[in-house]
């Protein structure tokens, strides 16, 4: 039976978290990959990149993967209703219910972080706590059929992870060799913990308004959720 992987494309995705995902679980047989949108109108992701849905909400079908990614975008979706509700209702019989990057704070608050191990990007960690999740600093992190990834090119460790969950280790070390996937980067500033002090330090203050907003929004988002 062919396996139904669906991404949540909106406006202002960050495009790598869903396309690196993208690339490794279109690899695997036997699956379809949906982006999934309230409308097939192409959506410009937060570099530029125009991405265009391929479902609906209506038209969905159930889904054994749903996948959250993050992005600047993601604020609106935390106090969307219908996209939360979606969400929901997908996740209900979901095999496996995931996100990448600050896609996690939008599952926390859709209700679905509530004493669950979580991660997301770095700079906004501290956000989970208040959605009910137990964070953790890791880049992929698995509590029961939850599986979120870090920041941004963590969804690349993230999908091939699901992809040895889906299938086996074999096919996910064929998909791995296939992309050639081996990162060496340049540079030691990937994460908080190796970058130097004045990468770090610069990095904070351009993530410092988005930082405050998100935090805004997250504790309404934590308020509807002690209403519920």
């Amino acid at each position: 039976m062919t396996l139904q992987i669906g991404f949540l494309l909106f406006p202002q995705v960050q495009q790598l978290d869903l396309t690196g995902p993208y690339d490794v679980l279109a690899s695997l047989p036997d699956v379809k990959v949906h982006l999934i949108w309230k409308d097939l109108m192409p959506i410009t992701a937060s570099t530029g990149l125009m991405l265009k849905p391929t479902v609906t909400f209506d038209d969905c079908p159930a889904l054994d993967v749903i996948c959250i990614p993050g992005g600047s975008g993601v604020g609106p979706l935390m106090e969307d209703e219908q996209t939360l509700d979606f969400i929901r209702t997908q996740a209900a019989n979901a095999r496996y219910v995931t996100s990448v990057c600050t896609g996690s704070l939008v599952l926390g608050a859709a209700g679905l972080l509530k004493g669950k191990r979580a991660t997301t990007h770095w700079a906004y960690h501290e956000l989970l706590a208040p959605l009910g999740a137990i964070a953790v600093k890791d880049r992929v992190v698995r509590d029961g059929n939850l599986l979120t990834g870090g920041g941004i090119t963590a969804g690349i460790d993230f999908a091939l992870t699901l992809a040895a969950e889906l299938f086996d280790k074999d096919t996910a070390e064929l998909v791995q060799l296939q992309l050639e996937y081996a990162p060496a980067p340049p540079f030691a500033a990937g994460s908080p913990e190796t970058a130097p002090a004045s990468v770090l330090e610069e990095a904070r203050k351009r993530a410092a308004g988005s930082l405050k907003l998100r935090a805004e929004i997250t504790e309404r988002a934590a308020a509807k959720l002690d209403r519920r």
